[in-house]
């Protein structure tokens, strides 16, 4: 008896502890970030810029129709898609009309406004009404036209909690069959945020039913700060629930750029990181074209496998965003 209690005890457990992960599963559509939309002031201005750096769009601009923002009529905007490696870009630049893109602009000033994932008419209603029932309502709906293709987005209202708007898109907009231009190989490797507090965002999203956030104090060394040896420190967290992985960050001491972001923008998006196989080549051919490094540093011991460098660099005027190179020991 006692060995059959035993048994059942500690297949009680078992069951308990496969059950949790099992709960904390978000939907499959979750898996793979389908397109990034990114909202900006001024659509020419980013198209430039971001080709001057190796990053093509589409020739021409499309246009988007919004509706069921907090009562509101209809809002026009104009678009723009471009391609960062794995994942496609719409650049949105608002035009008439109250829409969360003309809100987010103005409380927040340019920046990733939402990250989407594709889902069909039955899987995207089937979310809606998954995370309607806990609480979290739809913030507005799109179409967007562009190439003589549509695609319609509905966008859910996770910014005040989650600290990024999750949108669910139907079809596909023309592919971008420019190549990229940037002057060294890359791969995007990261979705990065900065928020005020990592166990807040946490709860938020194991609320959704995402996996729990792995949270990280790791010691760095080589630090720089806008050309003065650096003393910021970080707390961050993780989450690896898709293709890619995503950081987010706390600050806990500066001066940092993740403080500056803060101050000028709130919590949010901060950056896309790509890895790169030379760090000081790819920061060369970058400074060359006007993008300096503004904080960088190295983590783990030098020459070993694990060990490796990052250093941000100043994309972020105009768009909001920058970017952080990734160098990692083989």
């Amino acid at each position: 008896m006692k060995t059959t209690l035993a048994f059942l005890a500690a297949t009680a457990v078992t069951l308990v502890s496969l059950a949790g992960p099992a709960l904390a599963e978000p939907p499959a559509l979750y898996r793979t970030v389908a397109s990034v939309h990114w909202v900006v002031k001024d659509l020419d201005r980013v198209k430039a810029h971001w080709a001057k750096l190796g990053i093509p769009s589409l020739a021409d601009a499309g246009r988007v129709t919004v509706s069921g923002f907090r009562g509101a009529g209809t809002a026009r905007l104009r678009a723009a898609v471009a391609r960062f490696d794995s994942v496609e870009v719409v650049w949105l630049q608002p035009e008439s009309g109250r829409s969360a893109f003309a809100e987010h602009l103005a409380r927040h000033g340019e920046g990733v406004f939402s990250i989407n994932y594709a889902a069909d008419a039955s899987a995207r209603d089937a979310e809606v009404a998954r995370l309607g029932g806990i609480g979290v309502g739809v913030l507005q709906k799109a179409e967007i036209e562009a190439g003589g293709a549509r695609q319609s987005a509905v966008y859910l209202d996770t910014a005040a909690g989650g600290k990024y708007v999750v949108g669910l898109v139907d079809g596909a907009l023309p592919p971008v069959t420019a190549p990229l231009s940037i002057p060294f190989p890359a791969k995007l490797s990261q979705y990065a945020l900065v928020v005020k507090s990592l166990d807040a965002v946490g709860e938020y999203w194991a609320r959704l039913a995402f996996p729990p956030m792995e949270v990280t104090h790791p010691g760095l060394s080589d630090l720089v700060h806008r050309g003065q040896q650096g003393t910021f420190d970080q707390r961050l967290g993780w989450h690896r629930h898709g293709t890619v992985t995503w950081e987010w960050i706390e600050p806990l001491r500066g001066p940092t750029v993740y403080e500056e972001f803060l101050g000028r923008h709130g919590e949010g998006f901060h950056h896309l990181a790509l890895d790169v196989p030379d760090m000081d080549a790819a920061i060369a051919a970058w400074e060359k074209l006007g993008a300096k490094v503004t904080q960088s540093g190295a983590w783990g011991e030098k020459g070993r496998p694990g060990s490796g460098r990052f250093a941000y660099v100043e994309t972020d005027e105009p768009g909001g965003v920058t970017i952080e190179l990734l160098w990692n020991q083989r």
